[in-house]
Parts: structure tokens; sequence; C-alpha cells
């Protein structure tokens, strides 16, 4: 049981000793109270030297790990000075203050990192306590104005662990129930079960005032109960009077007070500073096995990050060639599934990535871009009136000249490779935020990461200006021939007759749904609680419903007329929106409303949803609608019918042949794409990629850790390795031996320098009665009767204990309970 206190402190050492701050709620004894409340004094009286800083104000301005541990040598050791011996114990006091500058300045602040402090003397018993700053009301000098909460704070932090005994320092000279202490210990230990409390300046009560009722527990009750001492005061202290004889003063004090003689067995620095050690040592015994698992789950928990660096030195070149290949091939294997697809156990749920939002792009942003790419009705019959007319010349023209329609044609084919080129960008775009991504798992190397993600950048820049190039010749090659014998072009024949018949060029969708899904209505006030509806966009209305059931529908609108506006979002709103209107402005989209608000989440929905509605025939307001084509204008001059009608053939004609060439370009720009940037990116970062990296100079330099990593990694391995010493530590306790009972608490615990010094005591009082005088002892032993001197040769003039004598106990029997001493009857 003894050996567990220093069980623990080699512990705290292996955490400390490797600059790994302690995660784990080890067993321990802080010790709080008001400033000038006696903490100082009860430690020092545990080690019987004057040690620790005094001063006014705050002095304790930092935790101080204090490790009595007990030894026949005599000498203190701090940890931060590993293997210096200080025997002079002012030099102790001048390194803890000069420790506590260092970290704090000498403006009174305070810092919640400790010093660790051992004291070796054969003087003490095990055991390990943290000094804690004292508590405090108003700043001093230089202090912050929050010093009080932030030594709040820091107690909190050390007596909320259940692991943590409170050690309630409270001068007896004050009204307990006003004692900081005990109701900062009564926050965190509401039932008092960690709590033990000590009264300080016991010699300091008023006349005829005692604290009888509290040290005996039926005031204030803790578990653990109360022992009261008597420290120097300050004017012993400034007299440099010797602890050893304070704690006779303390002995003597206790017997001859009435309200005390009968507890003062339970009283006193040696029996506070034994019953810590056991109770220290009894709750060590309780928390072993719980710190003992945690440190297991600690440890299992860092094996997979360490298990890289366990047997081999993070500067080996070996394992610098080796983690370069192995993060090179998961950057290939990142790039390959977030391109082609996730499995299921990496895909993302969040967000659309990588190949996901490239076919977005393909499917549903560059035919947006197309379908934006709106042909001016009235401008375009404009220009095919002056092209027949100037072929004509002076002559009148009998039938529709091609060659208007080959101008027309040409020129809106032209207009394709603008957004060609943008899907390329888009394309790429996408592609380099792919490539960031997934190089930030290389964070750790800094140098390789940029270096790996400048190559394949700019490898992709110029298959970029490849694909650029492959698809400008793709629109040129539609420019250099126009296949009139296409099976799905309409013919001169089929145009003509459609421009008699007055049969509208518009492109018939039918009644189909071009889109479904979620939209939120902002101006609508039929729409209570959410405000997202199930939308559903056919060629020819807009429908929303309650939900996606699509039974309860709240409106269905007519698209004829409809145009699109992009509006902006209200303040602190996420939502992209945008509005439907009439253009007229004299018409209601709904009842009272001139235009209809929806909101999307991000801005890939928003470009979907616009390019579904230009499907449908709903325009941008900044674009000009088709006018009927029932009704043709001309510029300033009439048209005579003749000329009407081979406009609106060239017109047929332009509209089926822009239908073939659209269909063809959204069908090979997106497989030139593929080919020319993303597959041959893919394969360039498998094939040659390395090899480019190896050419970059030294690979020790591109292995070079980042220093935030680096620290990183030795606070793992630090906190790693301390883990597994402390298991080491822990594994060496027998723990069937946890269960012995604690040796019986002796008669005297005072430390002595020559020998012992021991004061009589007078015997427990019956219950009831008064205090019982000193019983004679039995035998030669005994004292003399008053008035003599005591026997030559008895250590410091004093006479030896009064220990009880046992009865002698039968050989087959059980010892009989001792006799009550006889008290002497008083006269009255």
């Amino acid at each position: 049981m003894q050996a567990l206190i220093p069980v623990i402190n080699r512990v705290q050492d292996a955490f400390s000793q490797l600059g790994t701050n302690v995660s784990f709620e080890l067993p321990q004894i802080a010790v709080v109270g008001g400033q000038s409340a006696g903490k100082s004094s009860v430690l020092e009286n545990f080690v019987g030297k004057d040690f620790l800083p005094r001063g006014s104000g705050i002095v304790t301005r930092r935790p101080l790990i204090l490790q009595l541990i007990q030894d026949r040598n005599e000498y203190a050791e701090f940890l931060h000075k590993k293997g210096h011996r200080f025997t002079d114990f002012e030099a102790v006091r001048k390194e803890i203050e000069d420790e506590t500058d260092r970290v704090t300045g000498q403006n009174k602040g305070i810092s919640p990192h400790p010093i660790n402090l051992r004291v070796f003397s054969p003087n003490v018993l095990n055991l390990t306590l943290i000094d804690l700053p004292g508590l405090t009301k108003v700043p001093v000098g230089d202090q912050p104005a929050d010093i009080e909460q932030q030594i709040r704070d820091m107690l909190l932090t050390f007596i909320s662990r259940e692991t943590c005994l409170i050690l309630a320092v409270t001068p007896a000279n004050s009204d307990l129930a006003t004692s900081d202490a005990l109701k900062l210990a009564k926050e965190v230990d509401p039932q008092g079960l960690r709590t033990i409390g000590v009264l300080t300046k016991l010699d300091l009560m008023d006349e005829g005032t005692d604290a009888r009722e509290i040290l005996e527990n039926k005031l204030f009750t803790l578990r653990r109960g109360y022992v009261g001492v008597v420290n120097r005061g300050q004017k012993d202290i400034v007299g440099r009077k010797d602890i050893r004889a304070a704690l006779d003063a303390e002995r003597k004090f206790f017997l001859s007070h009435p309200a005390y003689r009968h507890m003062a067995d339970r009283l006193g620095t040696s029996y506070l500073q034994h019953t810590l050690n056991q109770q220290l040592t009894n709750h060590i015994r309780d928390t072993l096995p719980t710190l003992r698992d945690s440190l297991q789950k600690k440890m299992f928990a860092m094996e997979k990050d360490v298990a890289e660096y366990k047997n081999y030195q993070p500067n080996d070149p070996g394992r610098k060639t080796k983690a370069l290949l192995q993060m090179v091939q998961q950057f290939n294997a990142d790039i390959e599934r977030s391109i082609e697809g996730s499995s299921a156990k990496l895909v993302s749920t969040n967000e659309l990535s990588g190949g996901a939002r490239i076919n977005r792009l393909f499917h549903e942003r560059f035919p947006f871009e197309i379908v934006k790419m709106e042909i001016d009705e009235k401008e375009m019959r404009k220009e095919i009136q002056f092209a027949i007319r100037n072929i004509h010349g002076i002559r009148v023209g009998l039938f529709t000249p091609d060659m208007a329609f080959e101008a027309i044609a040409k020129k809106q084919i032209a207009r394709l490779k603008e957004p060609s080129l943008k899907c390329v960008d888009l394309v790429v775009n996408e592609m380099a935020n792919v490539i960031r991504q997934c190089a930030e798992t290389m964070s750790r190397y800094p140098r390789l990461r940029d270096e790996l993600e400048r190559i394949v950048v700019s490898s992709m820049r110029e298959r970029e200006q490849i694909a650029k190039t492959q698809i400008a010749l793709i629109v040129d090659y539609e420019l250099a021939y126009m296949n009139t014998n296409h099976e799905d072009f309409i013919g001169f024949s089929n145009a003509e007759a459609k421009a008699s018949q007055g049969q509208s060029a518009k492109k018939n969708l039918g009644n189909q749904v071009i889109r479904k899904g979620w939209l939120s209505v902002s101006n609508i006030s039929f729409v209570r609680g959410s405000k997202d509806c199930w939308f559903v966009l056919m060629s020819d209305s807009l429908s929303w419903y309650k939900d996606d059931e699509e039974k309860e529908k709240k409106y269905m609108l007519p698209l004829d007329g409809i145009r699109l506006r992009d509006i902006e979002s209200g303040f602190m709103s996420r939502q992209h929106k945008f509005a439907l209107f009439y253009p007229d402005g004299n018409r209601n989209i709904y009842k009272d409303y001139k235009q209809l608000e929806l909101g999307c989440n991000n801005l890939d929905e928003l470009d979907a949803w616009k390019a579904s509605f230009l499907r449908a025939g709903v325009y941008p307001e900044k674009q000009k609608a088709p006018e009927d084509e029932n009704m043709p204008e001309v510029d300033e001059s009439s048209m005579d019918p003749q000329l009407e009608r081979q406009v609106e053939t060239i017109r047929n004609l332009v509209d089926s042949y822009m239908r073939i060439i659209t269909k063809t370009i959204k069908d090979l720009v997106p497989k030139a794409v593929m080919h020319l940037v993303v597959n041959q990116v893919s394969e360039f970062m498998r094939e040659e990629l390395l090899a480019h990296l190896y050419q970059c100079g030294d690979t020790d330099s591109l292995m070079e850790e980042s220093q935030l990593e680096a620290q990183k990694r030795e606070e793992m391995l630090r906190m790693y390795h301390a883990c597994k010493e402390a298991l080491k530590i822990i594994s060496e306790v027998n723990m069937s031996t946890l269960g012995d009972v604690p040796p019986p608490l002796p008669t005297d615990y005072r430390p002595a320098a020559s020998g012992p010094s021991p004061i009589p005591r007078a015997a427990p009082a019956p219950p009831g009665g008064r205090a019982a005088p000193m019983p004679p002892r039995p035998g030669p032993g005994g004292p003399p009767p008053p008035g003599m001197r005591p026997p030559p040769g008895a250590p410091g003039g004093m006479y030896p204990p009064l220990v009880p004598s046992r009865a002698p106990t039968p050989n087959n029997g059980q010892p009989p309970v001792p006799a009550r001493p006889q008290v002497p009857a008083r006269p009255f």
C-alpha cells in the first residue's frame, strides 16, 4: 500500500519528463484556500523546512506539485533541473521564485503550468500535494482586472476531477460559513466526499470561543472530517523560529486547551500528514484500475498513428523514399476515386465533388450556356432579308437563294465556339480544385505538396490549350462544309411548305416534364410554416405542390410570355434567388404579386433551374424573347409576300440546321474534354508524375516536414511513450497486495533531529464527561510524582510518550478489551 504514492509520482514524472501535459485524472491532493489562510505554513510543517516563497499579495502564482518522499538523506530536486540536488532550502525558495518569474513575469501574473518539486527527507511520509494560488478579490499592482476569475478557473481545472482530493484550508478565526475554500469545494463536491477540511490559526481565536464542534464534524459536515493545526505566526516566521519547536508548541497547545485535549491525538500537523498519506493511498488504490483503462485506451487509439514511427526514426532516408512512393500512389488513387466515383465507404454525403460536378457541367451547365445564346429573332430576320436582297442585286429573285442560308447559318455556328471553350475552362477549374483537395493530404510535407500540385496543374494547363485548339477545330469543321444532305435536315421543299402554311419554327417540346425539385418561395403568403415547395417544370407550365408526393397542388402557372431575372438575396441569406415575371409589368404572376421569387440552396442548382427554364422558352430579362413567327417584321420598309416567304424559308432552314449542329457540339465537346484533359491528366499522373518529382532535386528536401506537423508528430510520440511508460510503472504494482490494511497510526509523527521528543497525552474523555487527567503508567516506567524532575537521559527533558499497554492474550482465545483507566474522584 505504501508504494502506491511513489507509483503515481513516477507516472506524473513520466509525462512531465517527456514534456507532455497529463490529460488523465491522476489521483492527487489539491490544496486550496484564501490568501494568508496558512497553506504554505502547513506544507512547510510537513517538510520541517522553510522553503516556500512568502510575502504580501499573491505569492503562489503557479501550481506547485510537491512530492514528499521518505528517504535517509534530506534534499530537494526540481524536475526542470533533473539531477541537481538542493540541500539548502533557501536556494529552493529562490529557485521557485525564479522559475515563477520566468513564466509569469514579475507583474504578479499567474500561470497554470506547474512547478514539480521533490523533497526527500527521513522526516516525511510519502505524499503528493498540489499547492494552488490563493483566492483573491482585489487586483494588486499590474495584475489584470479579472485576476479573481483567472485563479478561480485554474483551481476548478484541478479540483473538478473526480480523482482529486481537496484539502480546503480555512483560518479558524474567521466565519466558516464565508470560507472561500469550502465554498469552492462545495461547488464541485456537493456531498463532501472528496473534501478534507483543515482549520488553521486555532490559537488566534477570540477568548471564550473554540472550533470544537467543527473539528468533531458536527457543523459543516465533511465525509473525511476536519483536522486542526497551529502554524507559526508572522512574528515566529520573521524570528526564524524552528519548525520542530513550533510542532512541540502545537502539541502542547492541543493538550492544554480544555476544548481540544480530549481529541489531541486527532489534531496537529503530524496527524494531518499521516491522515493525508493514508487517504491518498486508499484513493489511489480505488482509482488505479480506472487509470490503467484510460491509459490503455489512449495508447490503443494512437497505435495506428505511430505505427509508421515505432521501429525507425522519421529522418531515415529509406523511410522518406517509401513514404514518397506511398503518398504519390495514394494521391493518384484519390484523384481516380474522385473522378471515377467513390466506393460505398468513401462516398461523400455532404456535397458533389470531382466527377459528379464535371458530369453536371457537361449535362447542365454546358447546355445552359448554349441555350443562353438566344437568337434575336427580329435581328435575324433583318439579316436574312438583307442577305436575300444583296444576293439578288438589281434582279427580282424568283427563287430563294441558298447562299443566304449558308451565310446566316455560318454566323450562328461561329457563336458556338465561345460556350464550347468556356466548358473547357469550367472543367479545368474543377480539376484544379480536385487536385488541390487531394494534395492537402500531404500538408505534412509542404514542399512535396506544392511541387506535386505545380507539376500536375502545369501538365493540365498544357492539355487545356490542346483541348481548346481541338474544340475550336470542331467548330471550324462545321463551318468548312454545310452538309445539307443530313438525314435530320428539313430541306428546301419542307421549309417552303412550312413557310407557306405559316407554321411556327419554334421547337415543340410537347407537354413533357423538364425538371422537378424543391424551391423556396420568398414572397407568396399562402406558404405557411415551411417556405419550401415541390416544383414541377413542364414545357408549357410550372406547377408547385405541398410535398414531393404531388397530391396537393398549390398552383399551376402558364409559361407563355413569362421572363426570368436574377435577384439579390436578403441579408444573412445563403440562398441564390431568381424571379419569374411578365415583362409588360401590367399582369400579376399570382394574385396581387408582380413576380414569383424562388430560391435555391447553391449556385449549381440555380444554374440547373435556369437552364431548364430556357429549354421551356423562359428567357432572361436582358435578352429579347422570340417574336411570333406569324407576324414577321422588317426594318423600315415594307416586305412583299414573296420576300416574306423567302425569309421564312431561310429562317426554317437555319433553325433546322442549327439543331443538328447544336446536338453535335453538345455530344462532341464533353468527349473531347474527357479525352484531351481528364484522361490525359490521369495518365500523366500514373506514368510520369514520379519521374518529374525525382527531377526536382533531392528527395530529402521534398520530404522535409513542416514545423507544425513535426511538432504534432513529436507530441504524439511523446504522449505514446509516456502512456507506455506509465502502463509499465502501473503494471509493476502487485494488485493482490492492494487490499492489505495500512499500518496503524503511530503515536507521534513529529520529525525529530537527534531523537524523539514526545509529549504526554491525555486519555480520551468518557462520553458526556469531562476530560480525564493523565493516568499513571503501571510499572517502573511511570512518571514520578508532581514536583519531581524527569529522569536523567530523558530526551528533550520530557517524559516518553504514554502508550496504553495491551493485556496478555491467551494462546487459544481472543484478546480482551482493555479496561478504561480509573479516573480519580475530584472534590467539588
